[in-house]
């Protein structure tokens, strides 16, 4: 083995250990469960209650706006959390870091949202509420386990895709509760699984 061959292998050794070292260990794969669990919640009621969401728009706006408040609240309070609990200045640097690099999109979302609504186009809320929410993902890309990427860019997409559908079928209550039910689903077991190796690999 060269030199040069020995010297990229050392960059890559030190570039894999400081990006582990970069993950968000606050990240609450049981808060984003539970999320997931919130919408898909949220999907049946609207199905028992509003069989035809594009004539109830207030209601439908009404039941996903609660449960996304829900799981702010949930999350945002996970990494309070353990922004107390934290220890060292670093950790408490990644909770803060991570905290406000979704910020900024869930702000975005919720004006877009009550934007939408008022304006009477409703329609196209569940594709502005998962592209916003994939471009969050994006933004804590590097706290997050790999697995969430390809979540985080099947969110942007399924959200472009829902602004040039009919409102007749992005407002069926199945859309949001397959996709931020099954995607907060996937993103906690991600977190879950990414502790669970982590803490073999210390023991």
């Amino acid at each position: 083995m060269t030199e040069i061959e020995r010297a990229l292998l050392d960059i890559a050794e030190v570039r894999e250990r400081l990006g582990a070292s970069q993950k968000f260990k606050g990240y609450s794969g049981i808060a984003s469960i539970l999320s997931g669990a919130f919408a898909i919640v949220a999907g049946i009621v609207q199905a028992v209650l509003l069989p035809d969401p594009v004539r109830g728009t207030h209601v439908y706006f009404a039941i996903w706006l609660i449960c996304c408040a829900a799981s702010v609240l949930v999350n945002y309070g996970a990494i309070a959390h353990w922004f107390v609990s934290d220890e060292s200045v670093r950790d408490r640097w990644q909770t803060r870091t991570v905290g406000l690099a979704i910020l900024p999109a869930v702000v975005l979302g919720a004006a877009l949202s009550f934007a939408l609504y008022d304006a009477g186009a409703a329609g196209f809320l569940p594709g502005v509420w998962c592209a916003c929410y994939g471009a969050g993902l994006f933004a804590s890309r590097t706290m997050v386990p790999r697995g969430v990427v390809p979540v985080a860019a099947l969110f942007m997409l399924v959200g472009i895709l829902l602004l040039f559908v009919p409102a007749a079928i992005a407002l069926q209550w199945w859309i949001p509760a397959a996709t931020f039910g099954f995607g907060q689903i996937a993103i906690g077991a991600f977190v879950l699984r990414e502790r669970a190796d982590s803490a073999k690999a210390r023991a």
